[in-house]
This record gives structure tokens, sequence and C-alpha cells, in this order.
């Protein structure tokens, strides 16, 4: 979505809205429109001056006034601006609180679910929305695919958007008699108050573990950016938590005054359980344990790990009212999520599955989910993100140690030299016992591993997953992990000769 200067009939007032701001040339701004974007600014807009990671709205306050901004939002008084100014502590939650006003309080007319973690907020989101919708509630889902309203979809650009889009797509949503919404937040999200401003009914934690320390520098830190999902929650809302993460687990005891906690497991003791889980190359039955109900679940999805992604969900819809039964039919309504151990093919003697692991933990699991599913090996082709952060790629590498032959290739180089990556990868590879092959090429890499796969292998292409682009300095060129499958597929089968076996 651009960004643009967004309107409302009623202003709104900031004096009201935020109670102990201080104003600078006025007693309150009567805001009517609103913009973090200096060059959308019109007249009579007010510039909400965000902090940002490379550069301060402050510095474009003077191309705000310009373009006709009239009041500036901010956290701290700017001498040189000659308008009228909020100051107001943390700019960034401020903001968000005032998109939520402007769009009418939508989280407030509706049901949200919010999901957080390192690992399976698109499967949960997913999984939250069809079960929902099975039982005739209808759905938004907001997250790394796509923003859905429940009418209309669009590619997702962000995890979790501005603050501004995310009050304006739920909004659009409650327009539309879409009862229910189920969100990814991020961590980048949760610690930049981009969410700040919506409710939430239910907040889910799913796991934590290493990611974005580029960005958040710690585990503390970005432990404590997952912890921030708790600001959010309504009054006697629920909290969702993996009993199997200790680093999750240990959350409850930060969860607030008044709120429920809900916790799921496999191997740990929780409130939702799953027993006699059976796993195939299509799909997984279980039973979903309660202390007092239990049902039996098949569903498409492949994994222990996706066993947990139901069990979070199953935990939110039971919150909100529906009954166990319910809750199976709406998880075997869910065909797929795309590109989260993504069968590419059913017609060959491998198995092929894309997958959106980019972490360790998640190249671990995703390992492990082919592993008990396959009688032969397991080939698993893997690179790491260029200009991200760098202390993953040997853990990533360690983690590949799980597969029979590990392939390391580019995901989404950036402005990296790819051989310099993939060496950061080789570091941990070595230290493992698995059979390498490089090949910095993605698409070559794909068609070598499944060329050497022999039936019964299965070949695990990580990294991308649903994703359409891979990043090469400036350029986003087109490129689907799961077309280039097909592709080789295709032409495997097509030069067997007529009758052979």
């Amino acid at each position: 979505m651009p960004h643009t200067c967004t309107k409302v009939a009623t202003p709104v007032s900031l004096r009201r809205l935020f109670s102990s701001a201080s104003f600078v040339g006025c007693g309150d701004i009567a805001v009517g429109s609103v913009s973090e974007d200096s060059r959308a600014c019109e007249p009579g807009c007010l510039f909400a001056a965000l902090p940002g990671t490379l550069a301060h709205g402050k510095n474009h306050v003077a191309e705000a006034i310009a373009n006709g901004a009239t009041a500036i939002l901010t956290n701290h008084p700017i001498e040189s601006a000659r308008v009228q100014q909020c100051i107001v502590p943390n700019v960034r939650k401020a903001y968000a609180q005032l998109c939520e006003a402007m769009y009418g309080y939508p989280s407030r007319r509706m049901g949200i679910v919010g999901v957080t973690g390192t690992n399976g907020k698109t499967t949960v989101t997913w999984l939250v929305r069809s079960i929902l919708e099975s039982s005739g509630w209808p759905t938004a889902v907001m997250g790394t695919i796509e923003y859905n309203d429940g009418m209309e979809s669009e590619p997702a650009t962000l995890t979790t958007p501005s603050a501004k889009t995310l009050s304006q797509w739920l909004a659009t949503a409650v327009s539309r008699v879409t009862q229910y919404a189920a969100i990814e937040l991020s961590s980048h999200a949760l610690d930049q108050s981009r969410a700040s401003g919506t409710l939430l009914d239910v907040a889910i934690v799913t796991n934590i573990t290493q990611d974005h320390f580029d960005y958040h520098g710690d585990a503390v830190s970005y432990r404590a950016s997952k912890a921030r999902i708790f600001e959010q929650l309504k009054r006697r809302g629920l909290v969702v938590l993996n009993a199997d993460d200790p680093a999750t687990a240990s959350l409850a005891a930060e969860t607030p005054n008044g709120s429920q906690v809900r916790t799921f497991g496999i191997d740990q003791r929780a409130d939702l359980t799953a027993e006699n889980i059976r796993l195939t190359a299509y799909g997984t039955s279980f039973r979903i344990q309660t202390f007092t109900d239990s049902v039996d679940v098949t569903t498409r999805l492949i994994g222990r790990h996706n066993v947990s992604n139901c069990l979070a969900a199953a935990a939110a819809a039971l919150h909100v009212g529906i009954p166990l039964n319910e809750i199976a039919d709406g998880i075997e309504a869910l065909d797929a999520v795309p590109g989260r151990m993504e069968l590419v093919s059913e017609e060959s003697s491998i198995n092929v599955y894309v997958d959106y692991a980019h972490t360790d933990d998640a190249l671990s699991r995703a390992i492990a989910a082919a592993r008990e599913v396959t009688s032969g090996r397991v080939l698993c082709v893997f690179g790491a993100g260029g200009n991200r952060d760098r202390s993953k790629r040997p853990l990533l590498g360690r983690a590949a140690g799980a597969a029979d032959v590990a392939v390391v290739t580019s995901d989404n180089p950036r402005h990296e030299n790819p051989e310099n990556i993939i060496n950061d990868i080789l570091s941990g590879c070595r230290e493992v016992p698995v059979t390498l092959h490089v090949e910095a090429d993605r698409a070559e890499a794909i068609r070598w591993a499944i060329n050497a796969a022999e039936p019964g292998d299965t070949v695990l292409v990580a990294g991308k997953g649903h994703e359409t682009v891979q990043i090469i300095g400036n350029e986003r060129l087109p490129f689907d992990d799961r077309a280039v499958c097909q592709e080789t597929l295709s032409e495997i089968t097509s030069s067997v000769p007529v009758g052979a076996n």
C-alpha cells in the first residue's frame, strides 16, 4: 500500500487521546489527516516524525511543512518548525494509537488473534483463519504471504506493515463484515510499536530461537521484543504459549494481570497436547487432547512442528468458543500453506518439498519432518540471506548436518558476494558429518539435488518458500523454487523411455 495522507471526517483530539502529552504553539491539535511520509503531506496534515533505522523523521520536517503540514507529532520539540507540535514520550507508539483512533478503533469492533514467534507464524494464522471460517466466522489474515481482508487479497510487502496500513486494513475488514482477523506480528514490528494501537483477544507465541540479531543485537533484546505482544492484550485476553520451548514457556511470568494463559505442547505437560501422531509424506494425523476432551485430526500439513502449530491455533479457537470437533474440521479444511513443507509433486518416485525455513531451528524442524516420511536419503538445498544476521550462517550449516546431503547455494545475496556467504555457512557444515555439494546458482543447485536423488529419497528446498524473487544487488529477479522443482521433475519424467521402470 502506498504512503498517503490519511484523512478522516471527524478530527481526533490529541489532548483527549494523549492526556499526558505537552504542546508547542497550542493547547490541543485536532487531527483530520496524518502522514509518516513527508513527501505525502498535504495542506492541514499532521506529520508524524518517526525515528527510523536509517534516518529520523525530524530530519524531514522542513519538507513536510513545505508540502502543507501544519502540525508535528514528535518526541522532542523542534525549534526550527514554526507549526503546532504535540510532544509524546514514544512517538511510534503514539502514532499507532492515533491511526487506530482515526480509523474508528477497528480492533475493538472485531476479534483479533495476534501471532508472534521465530517460526510458525504464517501457518498458525492460516490455521486460525481456516478454523474460524469453517465454523462460519468470516476471517481476515495478514502476514508474510498476503494481506486478505476477508474479500480481497494482495501480496504482502512486510510481515507486519506500518501502523497506518494496519489500521486502514482492519477498518476495511470491519466494513466488509469480517468478524475476526489473524495477524502476524514480527519482532521488528513489535519493537517499533507498529501495532501498538491494535488490541488483541489472543496473543500467541509459537517459539523463540535465534533470528534477526543483526537488528536486535542479542537474544535478550530479541526475546523482549516478542514479549511486547502482551502490551496489546485486551482485558481478560488469552496468552497462548509453547510448553515445549523453554524460552517461550518462561514468558508466562510476564503476562499481564487478569489475562488467561493456555499452553500447548507435544513433549511437555500442557493444556493442549497431541497423541497418536502419525506422519506420512502427504499429511499427518493425531489426536488433540485437552484436560476434558479429545478429537482425532487429519491434516495435509507435514511434520511434527505442524502438529504444534495446529495445537496453537486450536487453543485460540477454544478461547473464542469453537467446539473441539469443529476445530478438527477447520484444521482438516486447510489444504496447504504456500511454501510451508509444500509437496511439489505427488507423481514422482522422490518427494520434493519447498519450505520457508531460514533459521537454524526451522531448518532442523523441516529436515526432521522430511526424515520422518522418507525411506531413503534427505537432500537439503539451502542458503542464507545477504546483508542479514551473519552469525546465523554457521548455525544453518550445522543444522543441515541432520540431512544426508547438504547442497549449499544462494538465497537473496543482495549486495554481498555469494561465495562469502557460502563460506560462512560451510564453516558450520564442516562441524557435522554431512556430504557437501556447493553450487552458488540456486536453480542449478536445485536441479543437481533432484537429479542426484534416488527412488525413496526426499529433496528439501529451504529458505524461500512462497517467495517468487531472488534479490541480487538492487534487482528483484523472478525466481520460484517450486517452479524450478516442477520443471526439473518434468524434464526427468520426459527423459524416461516409455515402458521403463
